[in-house]
């Protein structure tokens, strides 16, 4: 009763806090499974839209925890917090945790300030794609690979099959389109800040201190100090997170209730976890 009555009182006397929403972005892009939901424009458009509707807030504070992953998601994911931005005319502030490589980078650069852990690990501005080779193993085991298509390229760079170099040139073509994309997201964004360091856009990463002197971020801070900083002692950062549905879990992420359904494509989940801990490990995480 005494919050509803507050709103009647002379603004001197409500003693309000700033609200700073604040949305977590974290885990591998666009690599979901039946059991673990992977960050993609479809976890984050619900709690980006409600952290940017808060008409009182000042700014949106974004935390970015990722090693990387879709290119496509990373960049609709950026997409996304540049226009809720632009609509609600809000200032946008990204912390980064353990890392903001490769995608999670280009998301990191939706902030109109970025802010970093000394040791965090950031960069990775490139375009990578990793795969195995089964040839030998399928001739040792007996197997006969056995392929009908419509159309000439249609098993490009089949892991079953021994590799062809215009396929390889092929896929190295598209790389660098896709390279391109990302180098124009980081020059429109940091251009004015970055240095003319020869390794910015080679893949390399380093730590937050090194990051700020190259000006690929802005400066060392974490999300409570920057906040009281900013916008007073008495502004608080508050969590948005997605909404719940059945059994607790985030929405947009699906439940098997049967025994059948539980077993269903473990193979492929034990792949997507093995892949998904190799882009944490390639950082020393």
């Amino acid at each position: 009763m005494l919050s509803k009555l507050r709103r009647f009182l002379p603004k001197r006397f409500r003693d309000e806090k700033s609200v700073i929403p604040v949305v977590r972005l974290q885990g591998a892009i666009g690599m979901s499974s039946p059991m673990r939901s992977g960050l993609s424009l479809a976890t984050a458009a619900l709690p980006l839209e409600k952290a940017f509707s808060i008409k009182k807030a000042p700014a949106v504070a974004l935390i970015v925890n990722s090693p990387g992953g879709s290119p496509v998601q990373s960049r609709l994911i950026f997409k996304r917090i540049r226009d809720l931005a632009k609509e609600n005319d809000k200032d946008v502030l990204v912390f980064v945790e353990d890392v903001a490589a490769s995608g999670g980078y280009m998301i990191s650069l939706a902030g109109d300030e970025i802010f970093v852990d000394p040791s965090s690990i950031v960069g990775s501005i490139g375009v990578v794609a990793a795969g195995f080779g089964f040839t030998e193993m399928i001739k040792k085991i007996g197997v006969d690979r056995r392929v009908y298509t419509a159309g000439e390229k249609k098993v490009t760079l089949d892991p079953f099959q021994p590799e062809v170099p215009e396929d390889i040139e092929y896929l190295k073509s598209l790389q660098l389109e896709i390279h391109e994309t990302f180098i124009e997201i980081v020059k429109s964004r940091r251009g004015d800040v970055l240095t003319d360091d020869p390794d910015l856009f080679t893949g390399k990463f380093w730590t937050g201190r090194s990051a700020v002197q190259l000006g690929l971020v802005d400066a060392i801070g974490d999300l409570r100090s920057v906040i009281k900083e900013r916008y007073g002692d008495k502004a608080e950062p508050k969590l948005i997170s997605a909404p719940r549905g059945l059994m607790g879990r985030k929405a947009g992420l699906g439940v098997a209730l049967s025994g059948e359904r539980l077993t269903e494509g473990l193979g492929d989940e034990l792949i997507s976890s093995i892949e998904n801990r190799a882009l944490w490990m390639r950082y020393g995480l």
